[in-house]
């Protein structure tokens, strides 16, 4: 008997991490899943190993690449039950150093497509009135991030928009909901140019891809609005709402950025 309670799903970023574990999950589970991202050979390679497994090859930063997605959400013949939107990538550094087009990629990723995706899978899941759309955001969110500010700012922007409609959607049979994971295991490091800044944190402190894709696509499945996997998160998040503003930037900046 199947655990979820989606038929088929639509997962973005799927050739690695978080999005890949999502994938694996969900196959496995027998739930039909297209996986999305630019590297075609990998989502081949995730194809031969899974069954249930669809490729859908997109750039995200195309805008091609996201009427592509969109196009296959408003498919009636072959419809998407949910739509996990985990695409994005960070970018580690003193903010005046970083390469202004790849700031503006890291925007176009993380918030422009998430939103073109969210409203086209909203749109047709409202009309059918039943669906589910897992955004993943990121514990930073709730939060200033220096040394991760764009990052942080577009992960604000997701969390505030999943909760919104998580709020708009609720009596739509629609069910919307925000994944905040905290430190993970993943090629975001890599991609970030974070190995240093990775570097600092205790291996306690780390969650793997597998956890955080379980924990979100439970919640997901139950309807909850937010989920932030490992107790350990959810105290640093719930004490954001105690800590005064003026005081978390302090601690943030301590945190995340290298002393001069």
């Amino acid at each position: 008997m199947s655990k979820y309670p989606f038929r088929s799903a639509l997962v973005t970023g799927a050739s690695s991490g978080i999005g890949e574990s999502m994938a694996r999950i969900l196959a496995a589970d027998g739930v039909h899943t297209i996986v999305v991202a630019r590297r075609t050979e990998r989502l081949s390679a995730l194809a031969a190993e899974l069954p249930n497994v669809e490729v859908l090859a997109a750039d995200l930063l195309d805008p091609a690449g996201v009427q592509a997605v969109a196009d296959r959400l408003a498919d009636s013949d072959r419809s998407v039950d949910l739509v996990v939107n985990n695409a994005g990538f960070g970018t580690s550094g003193a903010f005046h150093t970083i390469d202004a087009d790849r700031l503006a990629d890291e925007i176009g990723l993380n918030i422009t497509a998430l939103t073109r995706l969210s409203r086209a899978a909203a749109a047709v899941m409202v009309a059918r009135r039943q669906g589910w759309i897992l955004n993943v955001s990121s514990v930073v969110s709730f939060q200033p991030g220096p040394g991760l500010a764009v990052y942080a700012a577009t992960k604000a922007y997701v969390t505030s928009l999943t909760e919104a409609l998580h709020e708009e959607l609720r009596s739509s049979g629609v069910k919307v909901t925000n994944l905040c994971p905290g430190l993970t295991r993943t090629e975001f490091q890599s991609v970030s140019s974070g190995e240093e800044f990775a570097a600092r944190y205790p291996s306690f402190a780390w969650l793997t891809a597998e956890q955080v894709a379980r924990d979100g696509l439970d919640a997901c499945a139950r309807g909850r609005a937010t989920s932030i996997p490992g107790l350990a998160y959810k105290g640093v998040v719930g004490a954001t709402r105690f800590i005064p503003r003026s005081a978390m930037r302090r601690l943030s900046g301590l945190a995340t950025t290298k002393r001069h």
